[in-house]
């Protein structure tokens, strides 16, 4: 992650300005550089083609976008690294016809982010912007152990946290290599978190 050193922008500011970055996000004014590597992308693709299968099977009216960009708001502005939406709730989005945009939190089934440079922001800053946002569920998928260790324990090793939202706060369960992701969104899901970690390997 590279935090420029540019002037305050807004949202309606850093959207003109992204359509020329695609890896950024905006994060109380200030663009983010988002730099995720070959490895990073090889845990969302597998826990895409995961979950488009549990789509497909169940024939839930839902989607993944490659790219999404979620207003926080007038300062603030995420790109998860993997969404699920619920395309029966995009009519009421105001600009998703125009540009993937998501203003509100209704369309939202499941965030996931695979954690890289920027655990800071996954661990702390997004779970709490999330829950606000009434995400239901937030998944942080730290394959390489880098989070703090007021956040996966000591000694640090690679964790999977699931949060699910209760009211308007999250409850964390912390995942390691021999148990079971289970989710409240596809709750027929039933991937051991191993295989997750290791889609980041070579």
């Amino acid at each position: 992650m590279i935090q420029t050193n540019s002037s305050l922008l807004d949202f309606e500011t850093f959207i003109t300005r992204n359509n020329e970055e695609e890896w950024c996000e905006l994060i109380d004014g200030e663009i983010v550089n988002l730099e995720p590597t070959g490895l990073h992308e090889q845990v969302i693709d597998f826990l895409a083609r995961k979950i488009h299968v549990e789509i497909d099977r169940l024939a839930l009216p839902y989607t993944i976008p490659h790219r999404c960009l979620i207003r926080i708001s007038d300062t603030t502005a995420f790109r998860p690294d993997l969404i699920v939406l619920d395309r029966t709730q995009l009519p009421n989005e105001p600009l998703w016809q125009y540009q993937p945009i998501i203003t509100s939190g209704a369309a939202i089934k499941l965030i996931a982010e695979v954690v890289s440079t920027n655990w800071q922001n996954d661990y702390a800053r997004k779970v709490e912007d999330y829950a606000l946002f009434g995400v239901p569920e937030y998944w942080i998928v730290d394959y390489l152990g880098l989070g703090g260790r007021e956040y996966i324990g000591n000694p640090k090793q690679p964790t999977m946290t699931v949060c699910q939202l209760v009211r308007e706060f999250y409850e964390k369960n912390l995942l390691r290599a021999n148990d079971l992701l289970l989710s409240s969104i596809f709750p027929e899901l039933s991937l051991p978190i191993e295989e997750i970690f290791a889609a980041g390997q070579l």
